[in-house]
């Protein structure tokens, strides 16, 4: 079967294609792109037209920060369930977080995972692994054989690694394998019992802060270890002003760091909790309008390297009780790309090239995926994105097993419309 998707605007940031295009796929490949192009005769009878008149086709999306909770959480999300929401969301390619129950943290781990993807996922699942055992922070896990089992970074997400020779160890351990340690920042002893951004607001709704020197700090300590040991760092989730300014001045210094930050970061500020909603709830926490354009101005003049999810689901029960006991975390597969379009690229605040870089040939390049590029022979993993599609989200729209997200009841604008894996339309 020959599929030409003909007529759409193709941004392929890798290649720097950005005009209209048409896209030949073929044994789950491309194999060519080209204006105007027709099904050779021999071919005509088994060929698929897809018309994409008034619609972006750009390079399968890649989310590098994916919580699936399998195995130990099946209640919130499953390997299943949440490949369907990547889907749903525009993404081809996602890359899983390792704090499960049991954590990622051996080849046992790697294979689980892998396998339960092949049969059961619609989209590609690249797997992380912890850096420590049981993400204890104190013995490195078995990195070398994680990473002849597939594992693309290492990380203890949701853990900061606090002993510093450790993490020391583990950014001279990883340039054998040329893998990222993906830090996930945060000073414990400044962070400790804080559910919300430090600030005015927290101290008027009589809850403990969390000061971005949490951040700050622990991206201060890793940019040292990374120059110190030349391993390859890339920072999780950036949330404050501060954090970008560090990252931007190692960048400049020609030193092996990477970050990315997630949508709720630059679309909401502290004000999303300010009535105690839990929905809202996330580490490290929502921050303040200046962070929130800090942010913005990282992502666009290149300091930040791509936006990522942190999807993090969490059910209904978990997240309907009282602020200080609720956890952190929000779904965000399905809402990327409208909050990506709506907060971003129609109030011209980065354009549409460097959106897709974003979530494309930036996180191809951090871990050296083969996914990201419409180059003739890559595998076929496409996104066909509506710009003009506008929804008022709700519960029932989400694919998710959880539905924890502070964007339900929002108009958002522009959603993915097709995607294929490996040539393989998806249903979304």
């Amino acid at each position: 079967m020959l599929t030409i998707i003909r007529n759409g605007h193709v941004i392929d940031p890798a290649n720097g294609i950005d005009g209209k295009l048409d896209i030949v796929i073929e044994n789950g490949r491309i194999s060519r792109l080209a204006p105007k192009v027709s099904a050779p005769k021999k071919a005509r009878n088994n060929t698929r037209i897809i018309d994409a008149s008034g619609k972006l086709v750009v390079p399968g999306l890649i989310d590098i920060h994916v919580h699936l909770r399998e195995p130990g959480r099946e209640d919130e999300e499953t390997i299943r369930t949440g490949t369907r929401a990547a889907a749903h969301g525009g993404f081809t390619s996602i890359c899983a977080m390792p704090n499960t129950e049991p954590p990622v943290d051996s080849v046992a781990g790697i294979k689980f995972l892998l396998a339960t993807a092949r049969t059961e996922g619609v989209v590609n699942v690249f797997p992380f692994g912890c850096i420590t055992k049981g993400r204890n922070g104190n013995e490195l896990a078995e990195i070398g054989k994680m990473h002849r089992a597939g594992i693309v970074g290492i990380t203890d997400d949701g853990s900061p690694v606090m002993n510093s020779q450790t993490m020391r160890h583990a950014l001279e351990y990883v340039r054998m394998a040329d893998i990222p340690v993906v830090s996930h920042s945060e000073d414990l002893y400044l962070s400790e019992n804080g559910i919300m951004n430090e600030s005015y607001l927290s101290t008027v709704m009589g809850l403990k802060g969390i000061p971005a020197q949490a951040e700050t700090t622990m991206v201060a300590r890793d940019i040292a270890l990374a120059e110190l040991t030349g391993g390859h760092l890339h920072v999780a989730h950036v949330s404050c002003a501060g954090s970008v300014v560090l990252i931007r001045e190692a960048k400049r210094r020609k030193l092996s760091v990477t970050c990315e930050t997630a949508p709720h970061y630059f679309s909401l500020t502290e004000e999303s909790v300010s009535n105690y909603n839990t929905m809202a709830k996330v580490n490290p926490p929502l921050r303040s309008s200046v962070d929130v354009r800090a942010i913005i101005r990282g992502l666009k003049d290149g300091t930040i390297d791509a936006i990522a999810s942190d999807h993090a689901p969490h059910t209904e029960e978990e997240k309907q009780t009282e602020f200080n006991t609720a956890p952190a975390g929000i779904i965000g597969l399905e809402t990327t790309v409208p909050v990506v379009f709506t907060y971003l690229v129609e109030k011209k605040l980065i354009d549409l090239k460097r959106a897709i870089e974003l979530m494309s040939s930036g996180p191809r390049r951090i871990f050296g995926l083969k996914r990201g590029t419409l180059s003739p022979g890559a595998i076929a993993d496409i996104t066909i994105i509506d710009p003009r599609m506008e929804l008022v989200i709700n519960k029932e729209w989400f694919v998710s097993k959880s539905k924890n997200s502070p964007f339900i009841g929002k108009k958002l604008t522009g959603f993915a419309e097709t995607v294929f894996v490996s040539g393989k339309q998806v249903l979304l």
